[in-house]
Formats: structure tokens, sequence, C-alpha cells
């Protein structure tokens, strides 16, 4: 077993909620999980805390306007960009005071904001996995737009002539939405209750991910749809890791950069699964 601490963060005007599992001081080099999004909460990556099994404290948060850290759906859609984020995580790592010593996990939005955070070149940060992450958000359009193509020809149609409309709160169109969802996000069926949670607490509060992202994972309108990190990339010098999945949203093209870019980079292609979502082993979605 191992304990289990959780707080939070003052950030500017605002509280981050973290929880650390295991001992920070054990010698091991703690890792801090980056949850994706922007805009979901740390539920659906939850199972990455039983690393701390090994000895290996590991933080959880939410960012800010998600989960249990401050909401602010007042803020305007130009509040929500990557430096804010960048801070609050900077600010966490010191708050927790393993801004010396620390690596650092980032599932999908989380693996960007891990790399933007890495380019950096932060002295305390010794390694980084980006998992299921795209190096640009036009690669990531393309590689979207060719997994929707695939889709039963009801469902595009449907897709379609929602965005047309701008209807995209109908039901119809989060039912075709759906669809997508259950073939590149979480495979499994129903959903593990922690990725429930997570897009549940989406659907209440949807105020970062749409100022960022836009309705869904192929409809990009939000503020990321010309983020690019490729031109950046050469200046990681800590040991990185890339994870993705034979089904993943996450294409090989849109991973593809950062193995080109990152001197040194290593990259595992799970064959089975999609996107590693509630666990870090065999619960992969």
């Amino acid at each position: 077993m191992y304990t289990i601490r959780e707080g939070y963060a003052p950030f500017r005007h605002y509280q981050t909620w973290f929880r650390v599992c295991g001992d920070i001081d054990s010698g091991l080099t703690p890792l801090v999980v980056a949850h994706g999004g922007p805009g979901c909460t740390h539920d659906y990556v939850d199972a990455f805390r039983d690393i701390a099994l090994s000895g290996r404290a590991v933080i959880h948060y939410d960012q800010l306007g998600n989960g249990r850290s401050t909401h602010l759906p007042q803020q305007p859609a130009d509040f929500w960009q990557p430096a804010l984020f960048l801070d609050e995580l900077a600010n966490l790592l010191l708050h927790l005071n393993i801004a010396d010593n620390y690596a650092l996990l980032g599932q999908s939005w989380g693996g960007m904001l891990g790399a933007e955070h890495a380019v950096t070149q932060p002295k305390g940060l010794k390694a980084l996995i980006i998992a299921n992450s795209p190096a640009s958000m036009a690669l990531w359009l393309q590689g979207a737009a060719k997994l929707r193509a695939q889709l039963p020809a009801d469902v595009q149609q449907t897709l379609l002539d929602h965005e047309a409309a701008g209807t995209l709160d109908s039901a119809e169109y989060k039912a075709a939405s759906a669809v997508f969802y259950q073939r590149h996000v979480c495979r499994l069926d129903p959903w593990p209750a922690e990725v429930r949670r997570t897009f549940d607490a989406m659907d209440a509060d949807p105020t970062v991910y749409h100022a960022m992202n836009g309705p869904t994972e192929f409809h990009v309108i939000g503020s990321m749809k010309a983020w690019t990190i490729i031109d950046r990339l050469a200046r990681i010098t800590v040991p990185v890791l890339l994870i993705s999945g034979r089904y993943d949203e996450a294409t090989p093209e849109v991973v593809q950069p950062f193995m080109d870019h990152i001197s040194g980079a290593e990259w595992v292609i799970s064959k089975l699964r999609a996107i590693c979502r509630t666990s870090k082993s065999a619960s992969c979605a």
C-alpha cells in the first residue's frame, strides 16, 4: 500500500487540486501526471496511481477550470491559453517542493502541455512521457479526417449535416460523435467508471474544452486549432518515451514529428489498444 495526500495549491487567485500517492521523499523521482482535454479531469488516468506501489510517488492534479480545481465559466475564451497551464504546472511543482527533481507523464493535451514545458529546458525535469499526443493540430485534424472517413456513411452524413447547421448540441450529433469515440477514444464497452466520470464532468462544465478545442475531438475550432510545437522539439534534451495505440485517434502521422525531432526518443505502439486512458497496463482502452 501507499500513503495518499490531497490538497490545494494556491495559483493566482485560484486553487489547483492535487493528490500525492506515495512518498515524495522516497529517493525515487516522483511522477507528475497531466490529464488531457484541454478540459478533462484526472479521473480517467487515475490508475497510474498504482505506480506508487513501486515506491515512486505519483502526483495527479486537475487543471484549472476542471474537476476539483477552481471553475471559471465566466472567463472569456482568450483566457484559456497554454501559457496559463504552463504557469499552473510550474506553480504546482514549486508548491510540492519537487521542481528540482520530477518526471512528467502527459496524456493527449497533457502530452502537448508536457512538450511545451520540456522545450523550456527546466532543470528539474528528468524524463517525459508523451502518450497519445499530436505534435501539431494540423496533423491531428488530418488524422481525424481519415478516421472519420472510415465511419459508417450515415454517421458521417449526420455529422456533416449538424456541423453545417450549427446544431452541435443535438442528441443526434452527439450520438454520431459517440461512434467515433467508441472506436478511437475508449474501446471498452461499457466505459470504465473513471472514464465516465471525466466525460460527465466535461458535460457539466465544458468551458475549457470548448474554448481551446471545440465541440468534439474531430471538430476543432478553438484557440488550439493552429497549435504546433514541431519547430521547437529539438530543444527537448531529457529522455522521452512516446506511447500510442493501434486504434488511437493520435495516428502515427501525428506522433512521428516527436520521433523525428527529439534526439533519443523511444516510441511504443500498442497493437491491441487505442488510447491509454485508464491504466498503465491491461485496462488501457
